[in-house]
């Protein structure tokens, strides 16, 4: 490997190649273990792109493991959804879809071995007692009025435990470890709480659920894990996951290594505030297009490619770092960009008539599909004597450097004609309702003959044959300039996060298309098509992004 892809490379690769070289592991298998309680967002997909991408890059292999060990809160209806969401972004588990729950015989046993060894005990201490026998940052903890319970008092209350004996809360089991540990995580924490709730996977089996401390080293080391790659947060707990995988003598203990998340700004990713968005009906699911959960990024808009390109932008570092959304935007561009035809679709429609094309008439131009990217062809587009603009691209009295139709001023109809506007006509309200132009029939394609030059293009729609169709603009669904949270810790909302556009008129190729179908509309962005609402011929299109932004592309830094 030659020196500059050395310097290349994220510290968790380096770590890795040390492990190979050394003799630690002749082998590389990853794992992303979520907790089926919620939708994942954007900030898991960094996990599951550099968890599956380390086994990619080394000839390894790559677990999906579901964290079920909490059944007060977990659902189906996640677990499908967070297969689906790893799915789709690529990263294939093969025949390797495990879930903790699986592993429950084994906890147990896990824990009894423990008991035998004198390096765990049932104490019946309540919650707040523990955390006051714990002690703080500056004063060790103490030790558990029951700490020094025999191997069979200890193995009898367990199996207790285990039979339903005693009701939620009133005894848990503790590993024995040390209650002056500078590691707060290391002063006997509690391994195995009573819990009289119906798993969604074991049903009514067991009664007794395993900590997550405690199950996750035991899950990777059943699996055969060799790197858990996880979170900053863990950090501390490393020392309690190396003790449980010593004390239960594992032969190849798979090793924790910690990196950084992936923070978005002025994004809302915690459950309980997006629950409480769905149930208020403010959005209309988890995968409401103005959040950020991977479902809703995708019914968005936005691609496994672009998530990938963000998360790679980002970096694999041991620092804590935010990313702008604006960031995530410019990524769906650049794949965009290159990949969808750009077709025309007028949001805000106003009629343009063309007082001297002939009456009865239409003919058919050329388009191509995509300046950018020949392989995409050209389509026919219908012209005729009535088309639809953008009420924008009109104005009576315009201001300088307004160079789009105005009273006398001559403009390039989009792979058309060259048209100067004479007049309009306005509803009661003065609003401008029908504008009237000429054309030039010489310009046909959009150039004169003469050489003569127009410093404004617009696009169009033929009245004749398009359709009407709903289309969804979206804003940040929080207020940007009061921040996520008020002082009281509620969500500062935008009023005007979603807005719905009913009378928009499409050229006809859109109107059969497919859900998740994207296009760029010429002058206002991408689009997709909403897999929810839309129907056969009547498509919805939620616009992913705008054309243009002020992001600039910085320079990326590795850990």
């Amino acid at each position: 490997m030659c020196e500059e892809d050395k310097k290349a490379r994220h510290f968790i690769e380096r770590e890795i190649d040390k492990d190979l070289a050394e003799g630690v592991y002749d082998h590389v298998q990853t794992r992303f273990p979520p907790e089926p309680n919620g939708y994942l967002h954007i900030g898991h997909a960094k996990s599951i792109l550099l968890n599956y991408g380390m086994a990619q890059e080394y000839g390894g292999k790559f677990n999906l493991r579901f964290d079920d060990t909490n059944p007060t809160k977990e659902r189906t209806e996640f677990v499908d959804s967070i297969k689906a969401d790893v799915k789709w972004l690529g990263a294939d588990w093969e025949d390797r879809l495990f879930f903790a729950s699986d592993y429950f015989r084994q906890m147990y046993e896990g824990a009894v071995k423990l008991i035998k060894k004198g390096k765990a005990y049932v104490s019946d201490l309540t919650a707040d007692q523990i955390r006051e026998y714990r002690g703080s940052f500056e004063e060790p903890g103490k030790n558990d009025p029951n700490r020094d319970r025999s191997v069979e008092e200890n193995l009898q209350l367990f199996e207790e435990m285990k039979e339903g004996k005693y009701a939620d809360g009133e005894k848990v089991l503790r590993a024995k470890i040390d209650m002056a540990s500078p590691n707060i995580n290391m002063r006997d924490p509690v391994i195995y709480r009573v819990a009289h709730m119906t798993h969604h996977n074991t049903g009514d089996k067991w009664c007794i659920y395993p900590m997550y401390d405690f199950a996750h080293p035991i899950e990777d080391a059943i699996e055969g894990i060799t790197h858990s790659l996880c979170t900053l947060e863990f950090e501390d707990h490393r020392p309690l996951y190396d003790w449980v995988v010593r004390e239960l003598e594992y032969p190849h203990p798979p090793r924790q290594i910690e990196f950084a998340k992936m923070y978005l700004t002025n994004v809302v990713t915690g459950k309980r505030y997006i629950k409480k968005l769905v149930e208020e009906g403010i959005v209309d699911g988890w995968d409401d297009p103005r959040l950020v959960s991977i479902a809703a990024l995708r019914r968005r808009g936005f691609t496994p490619a672009s998530i990938k390109m963000f998360v790679e932008m980002c970096g694999i570092s041991k620092s804590q770092a935010s990313a702008d959304y604006a960031a995530l935007e410019y990524c769906i561009r650049e794949d965009l960009k290159p990949k969808v035809p750009r077709m025309m679709a007028i949001l805000d429609p106003i009629k343009l008539v063309i007082d001297n094309y002939p009456e009865g008439t239409s003919e058919e131009l050329e388009a191509p599909n995509n300046q950018e990217n020949e392989s995409l062809g050209t389509r026919k587009l219908t012209f005729g004597k009535e088309l639809y603009i953008e009420r924008e691209d009109f104005m009576e009295e315009p201001p300088k450097k307004y160079f789009r139709l105005f009273p006398g001023n001559e403009v390039r109809l989009m792979n058309a004609y060259f048209v100067t506007a004479t007049s309009c006509e306005k509803d009661a309200e003065g609003n401008v309702t029908v504008v009237h132009c000429t054309y030039d029939p010489a310009t046909r394609g959009g150039n004169a003959p003469d050489g003569r030059k127009v410093k404004g293009t617009i696009h169009w729609v033929d009245a004749a044959t398009a359709f009407t169709a709903t289309v969804r603009l979206y804003e940040n669904i929080v207020d940007e300039e009061k921040g996520v949270y008020d002082e009281e810790g509620n969500l500062n909302l935008n009023p005007n996060s979603l807005t719905t556009l009913t009378d928009c008129k499409l050229e006809p190729a859109l109107k059969d298309v497919q859900a998740y179908e994207s296009f760029q509309f010429v002058r206002q962005g991408f689009f997709t098509v909403d897999y929810k609402d839309s129907e056969a011929g009547k498509p919805v299109f939620n616009r992913i992004v705008s054309l243009k932004s002020s992001f600039v592309l910085p320079k990326k830094e590795e850990g």
